[in-house]
């Protein structure tokens, strides 16, 4: 891992917002729909009493995993996609967007099952391995907790996709928190399911 690199902070991704709503064409990227398919065919449960979805971005994703949760937190280190979030979540009562920028804030509750998508290469290492502690923290005993990160290199990230999966595999093994459930790999994302050892 690269450690001389720090973690990209809000003002990165206010920039980004301010330049384009849907920097990242969410809601019209081919990409973007194939991944989300497979994102959410992978959840073992077809419901979840507590989520957590680790950067929401606009909301496009969290609006089809809130119709499988009884609650939904939906977080964005960035307020400003959050507005979008909002509208588009605006049916689903059962969930809260809230701006939150891990690891310097977590919420207090436990969950059932915690998603981080497209988020963790903007972490630094001490930052990323903060997080994958209050993560670990925050997740119930058998609770899901599901990776997805475009995986080729960009300069401005501190880490690659692959560093950041890799470091939550540590995680596992005899005597570690989390069973290593599935892998999938695409040309342009990686996908891993882990569990939290039941107590």
């Amino acid at each position: 891992m690269n450690t001389s690199k720090t973690s990209l902070p809000q003002a990165y991704f206010d920039d980004v917002y301010r330049a384009n709503e849907d920097p990242w064409n969410f809601t019209s990227s081919a990409y973007e729909r194939e991944k989300y398919e497979a994102t959410l065919a992978v959840l073992p449960r077809e419901r979840y009493a507590s989520a957590f979805e680790i950067g929401c971005s606009i909301g496009v994703l969290s609006e089809r995993l809130a119709a499988r949760c009884d609650r939904l937190l939906a977080v964005d280190a960035s307020e400003l996609p959050l507005q979008a979030a909002r509208r588009r979540l605006a049916p689903y009562p059962q969930a809260t967007v809230a701006q939150m920028q891990i690891p310097a804030s977590f919420p207090d509750e436990s969950f059932d099952l915690i998603l981080m998508s497209e988020v963790g290469y903007y972490l630094a290492e001490p930052d990323l391995d903060r997080a994958r502690q209050q993560m670990l923290d925050h997740l119930l005993p058998d609770g899901h907790l599901l990776l997805v990160h475009w995986t080729p290199f960009v300069p401005d990230y501190p880490l690659t996709g692959d560093e950041v999966h890799d470091f939550f595999m540590d995680a596992v093994g005899e005597g570690q928190p989390l069973i290593h459930l599935l892998n999938q790999r695409t040309e342009k994302y990686r996908l891993d399911l882990f569990q939290k050892r039941s107590l």
